[in-house]
């Protein structure tokens, strides 16, 4: 009795489905892909927001052009790209050593803010100027503290028990000076997406909670000393706590420090689920401050709606499971301790943004990452996107199939170029 086989069964419906998504994220370029894609992706929507959420703010100071804020920010995404595509070919090893040079280049640049090369952006001194462009030395300090500590945290792995023995050296020379020099140009939120990076690493480093506690209720009274020396933060944090002062009877309040969140709170109703069309937003002519920088998020959900705003954080969300992944997935401590602080980085910021513009927290001042106009912020979150890519290479396979699939390309071409020469032929 002969016995004919049966071809393979192709699986289907919703199990099939899932085991297709399981075997592509047990491939070795699943995180490098889910990094470049989800980057490219918020990139892109960056760019079309901004050139959207700009036009009326390019027109009144650029001498009637709607364009000009957008170029700009197009220039720096290219820059970005560039920054991305180097920083992604350099070894991890080759990471560790520039830490400290970026570090004190870093803290050099901090300094020469409060020189005559500084100047003050929207009541903060965080800003160098070169004539040709400006540099915000605290953005670069982010991805600086992020490898310098990553470097010290796994030298002293042996002593992650001990406060004193592993992190005075990394805490305090470092990240503390950086710190108060960020404050000292009163740019607070800056300030706490730097603690964030910080307190990220220490608890991917498995230091004990006990040491969190503590750092937790000093970090609490500064932020209260802050507050209470500011009367712009005050008034912010009042707001925020009691937002039914916001009525137009109180004219200084209304049509001052009230117009941001009020409007943000507007552009996000208006828009609705799928929003008023791209383009269309009436926040942007001149109701809404900073349209296209930390507000751009209420032009989102303004013009393309919830559901445009869904997706954003669906992306921010899928970027911060990529870096998780090569946090549990490497077998550096390096490379773990680093992807923990740039995931720490990019979804604190996008936290404090967001939760700023729907009236979850107060108006602090940080960009949305990757999305808001601002080369500083686009071109070092690019960079540390790149650094991603560069540890997701380093994964078991993933660089041998990233460099096999050209020659699958070519060879797919070559198949079809016989095939039509053979058809040619017959």
């Amino acid at each position: 009795m002969s016995t004919t086989a049966l071809p393979p069964t192709r699986t289907t419906g919703r199990g099939g489905q899932f085991a297709r998504l399981r075997q592509l994220m047990d491939s070795p370029t699943a995180t490098y892909y889910l990094v470049l894609s989800v980057t490219g992706l918020l990139v892109s929507i960056g760019l079309v927001m901004v050139l959207s959420a700009s036009m009326i703010v390019s027109i009144r100071e650029n001498d009637g052009s709607p364009y000009a804020v957008f170029i700009t920010q197009a220039v720096f995404a290219v820059l970005g790209m560039i920054a991305m595509a180097v920083a992604m070919r350099i070894p991890a090893a080759l990471w560790k050593r520039l830490g400290g040079l970026a570090l004190v280049a870093t803290l050099l640049m901090q300094i020469l803010v409060f020189s005559p090369m500084g100047i003050d952006v929207q009541g903060n001194r965080n800003w160098l100027d070169f004539r040709f462009f400006t540099v915000q030395p605290s953005e670069i300090g982010k991805l600086a503290i992020i490898l310098f500590g990553a470097r010290v945290l796994a030298h002293k792995r042996h002593l992650l028990g001990s406060f004193k023995e592993a992190c005075v050296p990394f805490v305090f020379p470092a990240a503390a000076i950086l710190l108060v020099l960020v404050m000292i140009g009163h740019d607070l939120g800056t300030a706490m997406v730097l603690a964030g990076i910080v307190a990220g690493m220490l608890f991917a480093a498995g230091m004990p909670s006990r040491y969190f506690a503590i750092a937790g209720g000093g970090g609490l009274v500064l932020l209260a000393a802050a507050t209470v020396t500011s009367s712009n933060r005050l008034q912010r944090i009042s707001i925020w706590l009691h937002p039914g002062q916001c009525v137009p009877k109180n004219e200084d309040l209304y049509y001052g420090i009230c117009r941001q969140p009020m409007h943000a709170r507007y552009a996000l109703a208006d828009g609705g689920l799928t929003g008023i069309g791209l383009g269309a937003s009436k926040e942007k002519w001149q109701w809404l401050s900073a349209p296209h920088n930390d507000f751009i998020f209420a032009i989102i959900g303004e013009e393309i709606g919830l559901i445009g705003a869904l997706v954003v954080l669906a992306l921010f969300a899928v970027f911060a499971y990529a870096a998780y992944r090569l946090v549990i997935r490497s077998e550096d401590f390096f490379v773990r301790i680093a992807a923990a602080g740039v995931m720490t980085w990019i979804v604190v910021q996008a936290v404090i943004n967001i939760g700023a513009v729907i009236g979850l927290l107060p108006i602090i001042g940080v960009p949305l990452p990757f999305v808001s106009s601002g080369g500083s912020s686009l071109v070092t979150t690019m960079l540390a996107a790149g650094l991603l890519l560069s540890f997701a290479r380093a994964e078991p396979g993933c660089a041998e199939q990233l460099a096999a699939r050209p020659g699958a390309v070519r060879g797919s071409q070559a198949v079809l170029a016989r095939i039509r020469r053979s058809r040619g032929r017959a």
